[in-house]
């Protein structure tokens, strides 16, 4: 009787989705420390996570590759009080990826970063209105989301642009690396 061999943790798969996790992480830093680069609130952030949980096969990973980006990329930036609720909907999103594994298409990458995104709007400005942490949202929890609008069509936007460089560049990349191609699970 044969054995199986081991599945490999680091394929050259994972570390081309690791890779390019960690280009998009450099742009978050890129826009926090060079204002003007890019809109403040375009960032990668969703696409990293939707991006993780479509495309890594071990889910622990699919989790902890852009939840570890994020940490390194605050590390640098800085700690805040909402992190926790900021970390939660990132993983929220990265399983929010895992169905999309398998169907990825253009219009269900939208939909899931839409869907991600309003989700990420929903929960992280009704923390900032639980904590009083800005003037509109000491106002009320309506202000607080109306204040919060200008701040999410930017979000949403680099949503769906960094969920296209990133989806599609590996898209591309898969077609002429036939070893990003996903393993078979091993038994």
């Amino acid at each position: 009787m044969e054995s199986a061999a081991p599945a490999r943790t680091f394929t050259p798969r994972t570390l081309v989705l690791t890779g390019m996790i960690a280009f998009a992480v450099g742009v978050r830093l890129l826009i926090h420390f060079v204002p003007g680069v890019l809109p403040w609130h375009f960032t990668p952030v969703e696409a990293i996570a939707l991006f993780g949980g479509a495309y890594f096969t071990d889910r622990r990973l699919a989790l902890l590759v852009p939840l570890a980006a994020m940490l390194v990329a605050d590390l640098v930036i800085g700690t805040y009080a909402l992190m926790p609720v900021i970390y939660a909907c990132i993983a929220a999103s990265t399983l929010l990826g895992f169905g999309l594994r398998g169907r990825v298409t253009t219009l269900r990458v939208a939909g899931y970063g839409v869907l991600g995104s309003v989700l990420f709007f929903a929960v992280t400005n009704f923390a900032e209105w639980a904590v009083g942490g800005t003037e509109f949202c000491r106002a009320g929890l309506l202000p607080c989301y109306v204040a919060a609008l200008p701040f999410f069509k930017t979000w949403l936007a680099g949503t769906l642009v960094w969920s296209g460089v990133l989806f599609g560049g590996f898209a591309l990349l898969s077609r002429s690396v036939p070893a990003l191609a996903p393993q078979p699970a091993h038994a």
